[in-house]
């Protein structure tokens, strides 16, 4: 029998608790380093048993090197009147992430040329980041700055750049393999609700789920700053990168466009066929997208010297929503019924991954008489028992050992929970075994 992933129904409340969630995490400064990460993953841990590891600043790994902590206590802009016409305090995207601290008066002009704007959007803040190029800044409404008179202002970014440590969180839910599902979600964004808090409550749900289930598989989740952390994890794990047979990003899967997924660099590996399958079957619109070397950490674990069978689920992918990195990607973008949907879809996908197989038909010369066995009703019936007596033949025509259940859902045109069962009741009947698998131990 298979391990049962995915429940009979998802509780009508896990779309309002992940929201709920994503509104504790919302106010939180976040950025590639720092106590912000550190705090996002202490509450995390109070919903699944999270290991934090900190890696000191100046590390190598692979070709980059963990930069200094950032942290922020403070920052804004003050008028002539002394009053804050940009605060930190009223939303932290204000800040250029990662900006060195600065404490001045500047005349307009200057304070201009460092300010960063958005004309098509002028009452949104974008949301700016300087991690790798030393620099000052903020970001504010553009209709804000537009407002503002000439004269000058103290500006202020109380912030530090010091040698510190960059801060992951992970999880390992042990399977009755050691092969391994990777889970990875970016942990790095300040108040940004899509992008990407909703990729980390997912995950966190989806882990506090798996700890209660039989598993085949064993399970990793990630919750790492983007880019140089699984830089640094992949470079810091090197003996546990052959285990991981299938892996997923989540990233922005909360919003209210409909489901997308991004192959990994191998274009047909068993993931991708399990995702795109279960989203073929929502009855929703989806989209399948090939992989491309941009967009989020699927890039570093398909990198050529990995190859890891790794792909990206998002709902409105990568860059392609106007409030994607804007003070307008807040809880109003957010949706509890997207991401209850977003939820089903990754146990969906899990629960193919752990059910498929490949079979062998134990009477593979002419059909099996299925009649004395109780299990084909030669006259009539209801469409179901025709179309599970469908999934029984197709499963008998298809178990050579050379085609596994997810195969035969594919070609059938079937959902894989209706192949499943129908090879779990042959086999029971004595018609079909499992073919071993190749499960490293």
């Amino acid at each position: 029998m298979s391990a049962a992933i995915a429940p009979e129904g998802v509780a009508e409340d896990v779309g309002a608790a992940m929201h709920a969630l994503i509104a504790d995490l919302y106010p939180i400064c976040r950025s590639i380093t720092g106590d912000g990460v550190r705090a996002t993953l202490g509450k995390l841990k109070a919903y699944i048993p999270l290991t934090v590891f900190e890696v000191p600043s100046g590390t190598q790994v692979l070709d980059w090197t963990v930069p200094q902590e950032w942290n922020i206590r403070d920052a804004y802009v003050k008028n002539s009147r002394g009053e804050r016409v940009v605060d930190f305090r009223r939303s932290n995207l204000h800040v250029l992430n990662y900006s060195a601290p600065v404490h001045r008066t500047v005349s307009l002009d200057e304070l201009r040329d460092h300010c960063f704007t958005l004309p098509d959007h002028p009452d949104w803040i974008p949301y700016r980041t300087s991690y790798y190029a030393p620099a000052w800044g903020f970001c504010l409404a553009h209709a804000e700055l537009e407002t503002l008179p000439d004269g000058d202002y103290e500006v202020r970014i109380d912030s530090t750049l010091a040698p510190g440590h960059l801060t992951y969180g992970e999880l390992v839910l042990a399977g009755e393999a050691s092969d391994e599902i990777l889970v990875s979600c970016h942990i790095c964004h300040p108040s940004l609700c899509n992008d990407n808090l909703s990729g980390v409550v997912l995950a966190t749900y989806l882990a506090r789920h798996l700890q209660r289930t039989r598993r085949r598989y064993t399970y990793r989740f990630l919750f790492i700053p983007g880019t140089i952390g699984s830089i640094t994890w992949l470079a810091r794990n090197e003996a546990v990168v052959p285990r991981i047979r299938h892996g997923l990003v989540l990233a922005s899967v909360g919003d209210p466009g409909h489901l997308h997924y991004k192959r990994s660099r191998r274009g047909n590996a068993e993931i991708d066929r399990a995702v795109a399958h279960v989203l073929r079957h929502t009855g929703q619109p989806i989209g399948v997208m090939d992989f491309t070397p941009h967009g989020y950490d699927e890039r570093q674990y398909c990198s050529p010297g990995y190859d890891l069978a790794v792909g990206c689920l998002s709902r409105t992918p990568y860059a392609r929503y106007p409030e994607y990195h804007t003070s307008a990607d807040n809880l109003d973008f957010v949706r509890p019924d997207a991401l209850a949907d977003s939820y089903e879809a990754c146990l969906a996908t899990f629960d193919v991954l752990e059910g498929n197989e490949a079979c062998v038909n134990q009477h593979p010369k002419g059909e099996p008489q299925l009649g004395r066995r109780g299990l084909y009703e030669s006259i009539g019936g209801k469409s179901q028992e025709r179309v599970d007596e469908l999934a029984l033949l197709w499963v008998l025509n298809l178990s050579d050992g050379g085609h596994d259940l997810l195969d035969i859902a594919e070609r059938s045109g079937l959902a894989f929970g209706s192949i499943r069962r129908a090879a779990d009741l042959l086999r029971a009947h004595g018609l079909l075994i499992s073919k071993p698998r190749a499960f490293g131990q």
